[in-house]
């Protein structure tokens, strides 16, 4: 991604060298949000895409090159159907409002996941979001729809297994490199920080190869108030962090800390 940070935005005690490259975000609380509001639960998804939107907006300003969100979940079918066609109708609702903005913006958007089951018409516009974004280079914006991390495991099992079984690798060719190139997320880099919303302090099926040397920060907060303030903090609380990736102490990420 091209680095362009907006530094008239940037908090001044965040260190541009230190920022994660790669955020992703377990969105959690938009049903609780709304009904403390005595609202329906849609109305929380309403509002944490808005959180989204602007979320998404603040990594292109402050130069984070990836954000990945966990929008549906193959357990989510699981839910009410009124809740579920709700959210199907909101993807494509934001997708045909959103996408000549995201466009302008820089934006490239990418789904990840089992599109199959989606309505045709939402498929068709997820596919046309990700052929006219293809070239930007601002922001990757990657959405994790009907995405199952220990299914995406199987997957790339299974396709590395039929590899084998041809001749194209040989069983000790594989290595993590060659599962890591047969996951969706191929080839973008892990993520560097994981924020999850709510309270809830585990991964949901989310990422969990990907996620192995990730920092996780979890906030009592819920999604559709996470705001520009929060994800700062989120931001500060990490580049107090010692990456050691298995090695020996180093310091914080950002010095000073």
């Amino acid at each position: 991604m091209t680095q362009v940070i907006d530094f008239t935005t940037l908090p001044a005690d965040l260190y541009v060298e230190a920022l994660p490259q790669h955020v992703a975000v377990i969105m959690d609380g938009n049903g609780r949000w709304a009904t403390q509001r005595g609202m329906p639960r849609i109305a929380g998804h309403r509002q944490g895409a808005k959180t989204v939107k602007d979320l998404l907006r603040c990594c292109k300003d402050w130069g984070i090159g990836a954000l990945t969100v966990y929008a549906f979940s193959t357990e989510n079918w699981r839910r009410p159907m009124e809740e579920v066609s709700f959210l199907m109708r909101l993807f494509d609702r934001l997708l045909r409002r959103e996408l000549a903005e995201m466009q302008r913006e820089g934006v490239r958007i990418h789904f990840l996941g089992d599109l199959s089951p989606l309505p045709e018409r939402l498929r068709e516009l997820m596919a046309e979001a990700m052929a006219l974004t293809r070239q930007n280079q601002r922001v990757q914006f990657n959405v994790a729809v009907n995405y199952g991390g220990r299914q995406e495991l199987v997957m790339a099992t299974r396709h590395i297994a039929q590899q084998v079984a041809c001749g194209a690798l040989s069983l000790e060719q594989v290595d993590e490199e060659t599962l890591s190139r047969a996951l969706l997320t191929y080839p973008m880099a892990d993520p560097d920080l994981l924020i999850r919303t709510s309270g809830e302090q585990r991964l949901s099926n989310f990422l969990p190869w990907q996620l192995a040397y990730t920092e996780l920060y979890f906030t009592d907060l819920l999604w559709p108030e996470f705001d520009r303030a929060a994800f700062h903090q989120a931001l500060h609380w990490y580049q107090s962090r010692q990456r050691r990736f298995g090695g020996l102490a180093t310091p914080p990420i950002a010095q000073g800390f």
